[in-house]
């Protein structure tokens, strides 16, 4: 959870009006929910910029939205918390707002779930099931428990707990149930049960390292360890971590720990990033497997940030999924969305892949998208051959024949209108997959508009992409999803042609496949 300058400042806009009153110390307490509104009128809304409204992205129904938050699996629902300002479409006044999927694309938002207190404002945490009731909190069947920071005079951490499925919550009496140590950034508590130890686990980032902490009930922690020292980038401050088993894929009976750890500024695209880590934890530390200035991104995009997994997803399933928040804080405050600020990426499955030289974490979208992709279209043929469609929520991958190709680039261009492009490809010469919004439509800021990019050098000779767009979001996922872009782009609506290209030659398109979504 980052704040913008000073993590403290609680911001009043004009038209709270009654829903909340200041207290000394700066901290507002609010005394009413927003309403829901109906996703059907948020669909057809008229007014602000609905044509870059998401339909497979979750975005609040208004205002501010940035780190994902508390993200569990519980009784056929995926819960989404999310950082979330109910009066303004800036930050401040930091709330858990809370949406629920049966199937990670319709959401349906609830109310404001956590709200600011005597303890500070709600900054950014974690959920899990109490399957043994090993809290005390719950009378009879499991019950939900948030772990998250109170953020006032200073960071710690508290909990909260839900009987009802997640619709209302009750802050614990003895909170904070760990206090601040005496470091500024102390904050994004990650927790899990770890089976070997018997006990829950909590990564919490602290300045640029991550600290671990043991505790038998969510309520009474013990500090484990620390990782993170000459460890990775530090261009910044580490946040929202998360620490979890993965196994190889093909392997069975293999796997790796995974540690996450976002980092702002120091990511790969300026600004906002994700690291990871591999390695071993033995219940008290984490070890690194990698060198240690070794730096792992998860994403090279500018638009991909404080993602976090679901906890408590079903055996029989089996995933590891997560998203994160499309934005970067070089910007974020200047997205030019309304009513709403803010967006989340494309539900992902995450995947440990065994290549030639190491092991690499993979994401793919999750398979649920399948279910909303209409009308397909497939093509193949010379890319000068090539036919132009239009559409703004396409689901597409695209097959380039790298041998005997003579271009010097080629891919896609998307969101093409008359002054405008975006292009989705690979630069042969420098071997790198790219998605370039130099010319994309909106300039949100001065370090906007800008070629994102990162190696990719095919084993056999073929340039694989799966492109999602959905209104203002493109995400690229290549090589078997080893090689990912995530960034934000503001097309005029006109602007939804979508067309192969290739620069100084030609190349081969071996198969050009398109799905419209249809999420409604």
């Amino acid at each position: 959870m980052h704040h913008p300058d000073n993590p403290f400042e609680v911001h009043r806009p004009a038209h709270l009006g009654r829903r909340g009153f200041l207290l000394g110390t700066g901290v507002l307490v609010t005394t009413g929910l927003i309403a829901p509104q109906p996703r059907a009128a948020i669909a057809g809304e008229s007014s602000g910029t609905p044509y870059w409204r998401p339909t497979v992205h979750f975005t609040p129904q208004r205002n501010w939205m940035n780190d994902p938050n508390g993200m569990v699996y519980f009784r056929g629902e995926y819960h989404l918390f999310f950082q979330h300002n109910p009066y303004d479409d800036q930050w401040g006044n930091m709330s858990w707002g809370h949406a629920v999927s049966h199937d990670l694309l319709h959401w349906e938002e609830l109310p404001v779930a956590l709200e600011p207190d005597e303890l500070g404002t709600i900054f950014s945490g974690s959920a899990v099931v109490d399957h043994d009731n090993t809290s005390g909190l719950f009378d009879a069947e499991p019950g939900l428990v948030a772990i998250y920071t109170s953020a006032g005079e200073t960071q710690q951490q508290s909990i909260a707990y839900s009987a009802d499925r997640g619709r209302t919550w009750t802050k614990y009496s003895g909170n904070p149930v760990i206090e601040n140590p005496g470091v500024a950034d102390f904050r994004d508590p990650k927790v899990f049960w770890h089976d070997e130890t018997q006990r829950w686990v909590m990564s919490l980032a602290e300045g640029d390292r991550i600290g671990f902490y043991a505790s038998p009930d969510l309520l009474n922690w013990q500090r484990l360890s620390e990782f993170g020292a000459d460890q990775g980038a530090h261009g910044g401050v580490w946040e929202c971590p998360d620490l979890f088993r993965l196994p190889v894929e093909g392997h069975p009976g293999r796997s790796k720990w995974v540690l996450i750890v976002s980092i702002n500024p120091g990511g790969p695209a300026g600004g906002s990033g994700t690291q990871y880590f591999l390695g071993e934890f033995d219940g008290t530390r984490f070890h690194n497997d990698g060198d240690s200035d070794e730096v792992r991104w998860i994403d090279q995009g500018a638009d991909f940030y404080a993602a976090v997994t679901w906890s408590n997803i079903p055996e029989a399933d089996g995933r590891r999924l997560w998203l994160g928040w499309m934005s970067n804080w070089r910007y974020a405050s200047d997205v030019p969305t309304s009513p709403w600020r803010g967006s989340m990426s494309v539900p992902r499955e995450l995947l440990l892949i065994e290549t030639d030289t190491d092991l690499r974490l993979a994401q793919r979208p999750v398979a649920e998208l399948e279910r909303v992709r209409r009308r397909p279209r497939r093509w193949s043929g010379a890319v000068s051959d090539a036919p132009e469609y239009r559409g703004s929520e396409l689901d597409m991958t695209a097959e380039f024949q790298l041998a005997g190709a003579s271009a010097t680039s080629f891919g896609l261009e998307v969101f093409t209108g008359s002054d405008q492009v975006t292009r989705v490809g690979y630069d042969v010469t420098a071997r790198q997959l790219f998605v370039d919004r130099a010319a994309s439509g909106a300039t949100v800021s001065d370090g906007f508009p800008a070629r994102h990019s990162v190696e990719h050098i095919p084993n056999d000779g073929v340039v694989r992409m799966r492109i999602l767009l959905d209104r203002c979001c493109v995400e690229v996922f290549g090589d078997r999803g080893q090689v990912v872009l995530t960034d934000l782009v503001f097309p005029q609506p006109r602007g939804n042609r979508v067309r192969p290209f290739a620069e100084n030659g030609e190349v081969t398109l071996n198969s050009w496949e398109l799905y419209e979504l249809d999420a409604h």
